[in-house]
């Protein structure tokens, strides 16, 4: 099976250099599609350095959000699998060969990295961490799954069952309409743990108590919707 990763990139000129090369040290990965939200001058100079015939590099002519940005890779892609890669080195790309190994062997069509496997989450990141198991428990009660992570990076697919879902968030909200849209057709869930790595507020973490809420929304509003 041909393995895609899509690099959804907003303004990180001075980490995207380091997960490209990490990403591209991963044997098993086939192909790379960078996908530039109308990043900063920096961020699209490092980007147009890049010479490969392994990285298709799409840039959107204005800022339109991760969600836009996860939509337009899957667009592109022509891998069998696809696996969803923040470029901010939270996630490390050496975990690849154990997100993809349930779906090459058959027993799972989606796969999500979990942080809350492997360890609990370092005290600095304690607001994080609340937030992210308070939308996990209410996706778990209002879908009856059983989830330890819905809002990682780290979403493995079958390209044709991603590309199925009928994806329309442009922004953070992309996170719970994955997970919801794929409960719903009925699709199990499988997590393996995942290390991590999160950054300070001084690296640059964008999200916050706004994209919390955001992410209530999106839940309820996919809980009603068909």
């Amino acid at each position: 099976m041909r393995i895609s990763v899509i690099i959804p990139v907003y303004n990180e000129e001075k980490v995207l250099k380091e997960i490209i090369d990490r990403v591209k040290s991963v044997t098993i990965v086939d192909e790379i599609v960078v996908v530039d939200d109308c990043s900063s001058q920096g961020t699209q100079d490092v980007l147009d350095l890049i010479q490969d015939a392994s990285i298709k590099i799409i840039k959107h002519p204005y800022n339109r959000g991760k969600g836009a940005a996860i939509r337009t890779g899957l667009a592109h892609i022509t891998g069998d699998i696809v696996i969803i890669q923040d470029a901010d080195l939270e996630y490390d790309p050496r975990d690849y060969k154990n997100l993809v190994e349930p779906i090459e062997n058959g027993k799972a069509d989606v796969v999500y990295g979990s942080r809350f496997l492997l360890k609990k989450w370092k005290a600095s990141t304690m607001f994080h961490c609340l937030v992210n198991q308070f939308l996990t428990s209410l996706t778990n009660m209002l879908f009856f799954s059983h989830l330890s992570d819905m809002e990682t990076c780290y979403k493995v697919f079958r390209t044709e069952i991603i590309r199925s879902l009928g994806l329309t968030s442009d922004r953070f909200e992309i996170e719970p309409e994955i997970t919801i849209r794929t409960l719903k057709r009925g699709h199990r869930i499988y997590e393996v743990p995942v290390s991590y790595r999160p950054r300070s507020y001084g690296e640059g973490n964008k999200i916050g108590w706004l994209d919390g809420l955001k992410a209530v929304y999106a839940i309820l509003k996919y809980r009603i919707k068909k």
